[in-house]
Order: C-alpha cells, then structure tokens, then sequence
C-alpha cells in the first residue's frame, strides 16, 4: 500500500495493511519469513484485536521497521535487510479501505502488538523457549512503546530495538548483560560489571551520588541501592545484544559522506584520483582517473567502499603501497602525488615504511578516526609536508567533513578551490529542527553546494531560502540514501546575502544532523576572504598550553575586526569553544596583522584533539588593514654620491580599494589536529599562571607617570587574576636580570579586571627624579629615565613571566631646585649635618691649641721679666 524509496537493496522495502476477517480457513500455516537475495519477505505484524483504533500506530511501525532495516544492513555489513512488511490490522477498524487477508493469520504473527503490560511495563522482549541457535514464538510491544516518543530515550530507537529483538527471534541469540547478576568477578579475582564489551565506560551510583567501585561491593556482594550508570557517548565496539540504546558512532557513514563529497564538490577539475582500500593488504578499487565532469566524480563515487572489513590486523603500508603503484603506473614515479590517507585500526608496523614513504615524492595527508587509530600515524604527514586531522568518534561532529573540506591540491589557486562557509552539526531530536543562517558575499558565490548529512533511514524535510526569498525543498537537492546524503548545487553565481535553511527531523527519534556549505571565488580578479588554521606545535604535555593561530586575509591584506572562534574536541570530552584576538596582548604577538590567537589549554584527557574555526565580519565594520604586515625590506629613496644627491626610483604604490561589504561574510576551516600528553586522570590543582603581559607602556605627564596594558587572565589569557606587582628601576639591565629586587610600587588600589581589558594605572615620580646630568654647555639639565616591568599574580599565588619593560623620562626645569629621592636626601643630610660637626670641632681644636699656645708664650715671656 505504502513503498519507501531508497538506494540499493534497502529500497524494495514494501508494507501492506490489511484487514483480518476471522475464520476458521485462515488456520492453516503459511510460509512464515524467507531470505531471498539478501532480502527478508513475509514478515507479519500483527496488532490485537482489543488494541483501539489509532492513526499513528501504523505509521509508526513502518518508519521503526525501515530504520531497522537500515540498521540490519549496514550492522551486517551490507548482508541483510527486511524486503516487505505484512501488518495486520483488527476487523474493528474501519478507518481506511485496508486490504483482504490471504493465509495471514494473528497466530502466525512474527511481531505482535497489545495494550497489555508484562512485569517490565513496556520492555519489549522476545518469547524464547529453545536454546541457543533456535528461533523464538513472537517479539513483543506495547501500543505505548509504539506510540510514545519519550521512550526511544529509555530503551533507544524503535528501529534499533527492533533489531536487537529480531537477533532474539531470528537467530536465537541472547542478551549480553544480567540484570539479575549485574556484576561478575575476573580471573584476578576483580569484580566486573556485566556489559560487552568491557571497554564500555560509566560510574557507579550509590545512595548519594557517584561513588567508588568499592562502595558498592560488600565481600564480593553487590550493595543493594547501588547502579552502574553509561556514558550517553561510547567509544568502544559494542554488541547489538548488549545495550541497542547507544549511540553508534557511525564512522564509517561519516567516512562515506565525505568521500563523497570530496569527489563531488572539492577536488579540483583536471586532477586524476584513484581510490585503494586496505586492511591486512591493499586492494586498488579504482585506477587513476581525470575528473573532467560530473559523470567522472560520480563514477568514483561508485568505487567508494560500501562495507567494512571484518578482518582486524590493519596493514598501512599495505594501503599506501597500492597508492604508489597507481600514480607510478601513470607518471612512472610517485612525485607530486598527493594521498589521503583515512584509518581507524592500529599498525604495529607502520614504522617499516616510513623510509619508502620519504623517498617517494608523495604528500600524505592523515586522518585519524577514532582514539584507536595508530599512535604515529601523523608522523607520515610530518615526513612528506602533508596536513594531519583528528576525527572523534561522535555523530554529530563534522570533523570528517571538515578535514576533507581542508584538503586541496597544493597549487595555492585560490581561484579554483571551494571555500567552506559553514559548518554545523548537532541532535535535533524529532519535530525539532536545525536552522541557521549562512552569508554568501560578493567575493563568493561560483559552484556553491548546501550539503545536507543525516543519521538514520530517510532525509529530514529540508527549506532553504535563498536571499530574495525563493525556497528550494528536499525533492530539489541529488539524495544518495544509501550514504544519507543531499546535495543541492546552485547553478552560476549564488545571490550574495543572507541563505537561510531549516531542517526538520521526521525520525521518530533524536538524530544527528549536518550541514556544509562550500562556494568559489566568483570573479577572477578579486580574491575572497580566507582562513588558514593552526596550532603552534604538534603535540605538547601537560601543562604547557597550545597556542591556536587562525590567519584572517584577503589576498595578502589582513582582516581586522572579525569574530574568530576557535571549537577543539578531543575524543569524549564535550567540544570546548575559544575566542581569538587580534590585539598583541596575551598569545597575541602583533596588534592587527590579521593572525588571531589564544591560549588553549582545557585539556581534559591525553590524546588527539581536533580544531576547527569559525570566521564571522559584520559587514558595518572595517574589514581590510592598510598595509600588508611582516618585516619589509627597507626601501632606501636615495643616496649622496661625491656630494651629488642621487634618488632611487619612487616606491610603487599599488592603491587598494575596499569593496563595500554588504552582508560581511563567514568562513570555516579545520585546523588539524594536535596530541597532548601528561594530563592527570584525577582533579589537579592550579597549575596554571597569568599570561605573560606584553604591551605594557610607560607616559610621563606632570610629576606622574601613567601605565597601560592589557589585562591577563587568572589562568594565561583567560579569567581575572588577583593582583599586579610593578617594579622600577633606574637600570634598564637591573630590572631585566633582577626584577626582584627592583623599587615596588604600591598597588594596593590597583584591582585586575577581566582578561583582555584595557588596564590603566598611574603613580607619583618624585621618588624617583634624583639623578642629575651634565649638559655639553655646562648648564645642569634635570632629568632621568627609569624602567617600568610588571607581572600578574592569581589567586593561588602563581605568577606571570615578568612583562615587556616600558621606559619614561622624567625632566625638571634648570631653574627648578632639585627633588630628590628621599633616602638620598636623608644621606645627604647625615652628611652634611656630620660635615657641620666637624667643622665645629675643627674650630675647637684649633681655638684651644691657639689658646694654649698663647698662654704658654704669655708665661715665657712673665717669666723672662722676672729674670
């Protein structure tokens, strides 16, 4: 009655309703379910007849069978879907003109339906009554497990459920968890919680909140009250049979996705590309070809793979081999080529090709998918120049697409390269929507494509408005079901301003949903804006920081004024964002040269983190600077020959004209990826400092000297730190080597505000103005420099490096009496005042001997009277 349309064998997916006319010959046994090239037919669902009429039940069943048949096919690597769907329906409803029965019957039911509640409530479960290997009776729902949304958050989505019962009734296989024994003790004699596999992560529960393990376990007794609860997000390989609620990553769906929109939209026209998979050993799944047109991209989208090995050794050098020997069968050699190289597995033996790789004259780009991918995989891009990427194991993330968004030939055109405009991804959970808005500016606009990625069966109902209102709906854009991919490309030169879309997520449950959209250089003349994303180092420890750099130009003029957020995402922590700046302070080197900059380092566990960034401009601000920064070589207007004055030729002045910027303009790039190591596993105390301050400037006005610079965080350039020390000194050299030890200025009133504030402080200079200088005339001009440095305190007493150092003249007027230092002028007083001494006893001494001099001449000469 129904058909749902999909690509390859998932399409043929059919449903039929009918009525059920009880009577006795529709006893007999029917065929019951058969595979047949691949495909389930003759799956019955059967609603009980005391189950009320109810519109959505129907439509329910059939959007959780389709998702399940998706589920099935790609869990069996593409092996086996459901082909059609009987439903039986009760002879009481009268709703439609449903179909007459055949040999269909409720007792020959594969899948059943009640109103009725077991012990568990709404638990679905499957009637197993023979061992393992055996098929069961029936699967069983409740109506409201059917009908009620808030479920699919308890036990997962219907269509996963679905699956994870047909495993029960199909196969005969059984859970993989105990709610009974919801613990087991190992060999080393360890209490284990009972899941598959063990790599499955969470915490324990007690009666007030998380607690050890060991709170739980009694003498080997699990501890009634006690709960383990699961991380939402997993990144080990698990078992449908254990727990259908989590979240697949779907790597190898991201994978695909963005091969293909590789093929589609990004490499460029003319190149010759050639698609090799590997695992144990390297298999070319297709020679080198030129894309030359549509037809030639999607012929290489056919040679995608369509299903992952089961093998688990994974041989690297295997894959890369096969790739040498594609471009060496065109060129002879393998120099120029570029390859792109994806992994998830690990390769104890990549090391033993790094020397072939080296002298092969290739560039590798790596992109590592997942935590488990091979440790030294990026050092194959560091030995051939390429770019490396990290990919999270996370649905939502569009890392995958990113990276691949990145990835150019290396011809440096920026004329024929795809910029990247946005990039979203997130859960949008049913009849929610994403919606967003997306600038196409007048540099932009030539080959754009909205892309449109989705999780489970069908696409989501997609709108999109371009700038004078036209929509263009999900019929309009090129789906490929089998990838979960819609792509709308816009013919010429998108209208620039403001595309506004909206998706709309039709699945009975939350999914992760996408959006990219990539443009070209619309005029040849005129380069777009652009942004180069990186970090400062490839890996660093604990707890020294990465500095994140995003280069903002157009052409080779810087852009000021833009809005640059940076997103890390590391493989289960939660995606932290981060603001650049472009104001010399902090990681910030140079004040507007468009290279925006930040510290980052919230790391939250070791290992590989992703970066990506997110460029907005409002078009009511000034974009572009008025010269091109860097160190120039100087230009020398002339020179004096002989005493004969010769002039160079006059510099050439290019004028530059800034286009009118109407609707600003976004970009997104992926800056690679990074690793990071050291990170303690439990709560660590502060460890780090205030940024080192490197703008501070010193003006003299009056008898003060004013300081400015720009404010530190509590930890680097982020929060508010605690207090400021600022140091003088009459010795440039003194207050560089010995801050320490330097004249403290009291900052008692000086209170730090929020990182990247502007910081304003001024002090008296009449301590300081004691020096005096000769002048060559002999007149004694007052004056002095001194030195100013400051460094920033947090709240645990960790301090910045010691800033730039500032300097200031302090001049007085000749006629002005001298101000000194007040520790001079108390010497100077000691000293004098010890000079007046001793003059004064000078005096003394002398008088007295005078005096005794004279009163023995005076008694001489009574005496010779006498005589």
């Amino acid at each position: 009655m129904t058909h749902g349309d999909s690509a390859g064998p998932v399409c043929s997916l059919k449903f039929v309703t009918l009525l059920v006319v009880l009577g006795l010959e529709l006893l007999f046994l029917g065929a019951g379910v058969q595979l047949q090239e691949n495909g389930y037919n003759g799956l019955l669902v059967a609603i009980n007849p005391q189950v009320s009429e109810d519109q959505k039940l129907i439509p329910n069943i059939k959007e959780m069978i389709t998702e399940a048949s998706y589920y099935l096919f790609n869990a069996t690597k593409r092996r086996v879907f459901f082909r059609n769907i009987k439903i039986l329906i009760p002879a009481t409803w009268k709703a439609n003109n449903y179909s007459k029965v055949k040999q269909e019957s409720y007792e020959k039911a594969n899948v059943i339906v009640t109103d009725w509640y077991g012990a568990h409530g709404d638990d679905p479960y499957t009637l197993q009554y023979r061992g393992c290997g055996k098929e069961g009776k029936y699967i069983h729902f409740t109506l409201d497990f059917l009908l009620n949304d808030d479920l699919t958050a308890v036990y997962g989505s219907r269509g996963r459920v679905f699956v994870h019962e047909w495993a029960h009734l199909r196969w005969g296989v059984f859970d993989e968890y105990n709610n009974e024994k919801p613990f087991y003790v190992n060999g080393q004699n360890q209490i284990k919680v009972t899941r598959c596999s063990s790599d499955i992560t969470g915490i324990f529960l007690c009666e007030r909140g998380p607690c050890p393990q060991e709170n739980c376990i009694i003498s080997k007794i699990f501890k009634e009250g006690c709960m383990f609860i699961y991380n939402s997000t997993q990144n080990a390989t698990a078992s449908i049979m254990f727990m259908q609620s989590l979240s697949s990553a779907d790597r190898f769906l991201q994978l695909q996705q963005a091969a293909e929109f590789y093929l589609m939209q990004i490499v460029e026209i003319h190149t010759f590309v050639g698609i090799a998979s590997f695992n144990s050993k390297g298999t070319i799944r297709a020679q080198l070809h030129q894309i030359n047109n549509d037809d030639d991209r999607k012929l290489l989208v056919s040679y995608l793979p369509s299903t992952v090995s089961a093998e688990a050794e994974t041989s690297i050098c295997s894959g890369l081999k096969k790739g040498f020997e594609m471009v060496e069968k065109l060129n002879g050699k393998a120099f120029g080529s570029v390859m792109i190289l994806v992994t998830s597995g690990d390769d104890e033996h990549v090391t033993n090709c790094f020397l072939t790789v080296l002298s092969s004259g290739s560039t590798i780009h790596t992109i590592a998918l997942g935590s488990s991918a091979v440790k030294n995989l990026e050092e194959l891009s560091h030995l051939t120049g390429g770019l490396k990427f990290f990919v999270p194991d996370k649905s939502n993330s569009n890392s995958m697409l990113d990276a691949f968004s990145r990835i150019s030939s290396g011809t440096g055109d920026i004329f024929q390269q795809h910029i990247q405009l946005e990039s979203i991804g997130g859960y949008v959970k049913r009849h929610h929507q994403l919606k967003n808005t997306v600038t196409v500016d007048h540099s932009v606009g030539n080959d754009t494509t909205f892309l449109v990625t989705w999780q489970n069966s069908g696409p989501p109902e997609i709108v999109l408005f371009d700038p004078n209102g036209r929509k263009y709906y999900t019929d309009d854009f090129t789906t490929n079901l089998a990838f979960r991919t819609a792509r709308l490309w816009i013919p010429g030169t998108a209208k620039p301003g403001l595309w506004t879309y909206t998706l709309n997520n039709t699945h009975h449950s939350p999914q992760a949903l996408k959006v990219t959209v990539t443009s070209g250089a619309s005029r040849s003349a005129v380069p777009p804006a652009t942004v180069e994303a990186f970090v400062e180092r490839d890996s660093t420890h604990f707890p020294h920081p990465v500095t994140i750099y995003a280069i903002v130009r157009k052409g080779f003029y810087p852009i000021l004024n833009a809005t640059v957020t940076a997103t890390i995402e590391s493989e289960t922590a939660d995606p932290v964002t981060l603001k650049l700046f472009d104001d010399g302070a902090g990681a910030d080197v140079i004040k507007n040269d468009g290279i925006y900059s930040r510290y980052f380092f919230s790391f939250a566990v070791n290992g590989r983190y992703s970066l990506k960034v997110h460029v907005n401009h409002s078009p009511s601000i000034s974009a572009l600077a008025h010269s091109i920064p860097g160190s120039h070589a100087m230009y020398v207007p002339g020179y004096i020959t002989n005493g004969n004055i010769q002039m160079n030729a006059p510099r050439k002045s290019v004028g530059r004209r800034e286009e009118e910027q109407k609707w600003g303009f976004s970009r997104i790039s992926s800056g690679g990826s990074f690793f990071v190591l050291g990170v303690p596993a439990d709560p660590h105390p502060d460890v780090f400092p205030p940024c080192k301050i490197i703008d501070l400037e010193a003006v003299k006005s009056e008898e003060e000297v004013t300081l400015s610079w720009t404010a530190p965080g509590e930890d680097f350039d982020q929060g508010q730190a605690n207090s400021y020390e600022i140091r003088v000194s009459k010795s440039l050299q003194n207050i560089q080597d010995d801050f320490n030890n330097a004249i403290l200025v009291n900052t008692s009133k000086l209170n730090p505000q929020q990182a990247g504030t502007k910081e304003i402080f001024t002090f008296s200079s009449e301590l300081f103005t004691n020096g005096l200088e000769h002048q060559p005339d002999g007149e004694i001009q007052k004056s002095l420099r001194i030195y100013v440095a400051i460094r920033a305190v947090d709240r645990n007493s960790l301090k910045s490096a010691v800033s730039n150092v500032a300097q200031a003249s302090l001049l007085i007027p000749p006629n002005s009496a001298p101000v000194f230092a007040r520790d001079d002028f108390m010497l100077k007083g000691v000293l004098t005042a010890m000079g007046f001494i001793g003059i004064i006893c000078l005096i003394i001494v002398v008088t007295h001997c005078v005096l005794n001099r004279k009163t023995r001449a005076d008694k001489k000469e009574n005496e010779t009277k006498l005589l």
